[in-house]
């Protein structure tokens, strides 16, 4: 099926499936798509030593990245076929350092959609529960 005719979760789902390709994001920031629901997502997600700062850490920037596209995608997942969406506010709580290597889970899951806004939280856990980050994100819906 044409992309362009599906929703938003339909194109999650198939990502998630393997039908369709990853966005190329998930280069750079090693993000795959676990679980995909409408209103909530999962994306296994680790650090690795691309994304070290200056002092060998994890730089807070993936964290970020994949608070970003988590919540995002939990937005998109609410859209029907034809219907975009752009991050216009997103705060960020690093909670503890992000660790190298080590396999996290990233949850978006939708607080609120309306007609011009979707709003969305994240989180990056552990498999424990651990909570290493957390956002609130705003998005703008965009109807052509």
């Amino acid at each position: 099926m044409n992309p362009q005719q599906m929703s938003g979760l339909e194109i999650m789902q198939a990502m998630c499936a393997g039908t369709l390709p990853a966005p190329s994001m998930s280069e750079t920031i090693p993000m795959l798509t676990e679980k995909v629901e409408l209103g909530e997502v999962h994306f296994k997600v680790k650090a690795d030593q691309r994304h070290l700062n200056p002092l060998g850490g994890v730089h807070g920037g993936f964290a970020a990245t994949v608070l970003d596209s988590v919540t995002g995608c939990a937005v998109f997942s609410m859209l029907e076929a034809g219907i975009g969406y752009g991050t216009i506010d997103l705060n960020v709580k690093m909670c503890r350092p992000i660790p190298q290597n080590k396999e996290l889970i990233a949850i978006g899951t939708i607080i609120n959609i309306s007609k011009n806004l979707g709003i969305s939280e994240g989180q990056i856990v552990d498999e424990d529960g651990k909570l290493y980050a957390h956002a609130t994100a705003t998005c703008m819906i965009i109807r052509a």
